[in-house]
């Protein structure tokens, strides 16, 4: 056997190793991605609905508390008011009693 052949036959030796070794490694590339792909869709499909429903729900109490907030200025500012007179009010009637 020459030189020639005998490399030949070493690099054929290590084509067919390397392709038996590449294959599962192709494989669980494949499996890999399937499972990325079905995270991906799970994520459009199911995370990102229940996210934006909650977002919604979020945004539309804040827009409440938002819209009420100076009413409940106003009514700190009123009941203040009712104290006064309430306490004026009851000082008066126990002078009448």
């Amino acid at each position: 056997m020459t030189d020639n052949e005998l490399l030949l036959a070493i690099s054929e030796m290590m084509d067919t190793k390397l392709k038996s070794e590449l294959r599962p490694l192709k494989n669980n590339l494949q499996t890999v991605a399937d499972e990325v792909h079905q995270i991906k869709l799970y994520q459009e499909n199911v995370i990102l609905p229940r996210l934006q429903t909650i977002e919604s729900c979020y945004t539309d109490t804040y827009n409440r508390y938002k819209d009420y907030a100076d009413k409940m200025d106003a009514a700190f500012a009123d009941i203040e008011l009712l104290k006064k007179l309430v306490s004026e009010h009851s000082k008066m009637l126990q002078k009448l009693a």
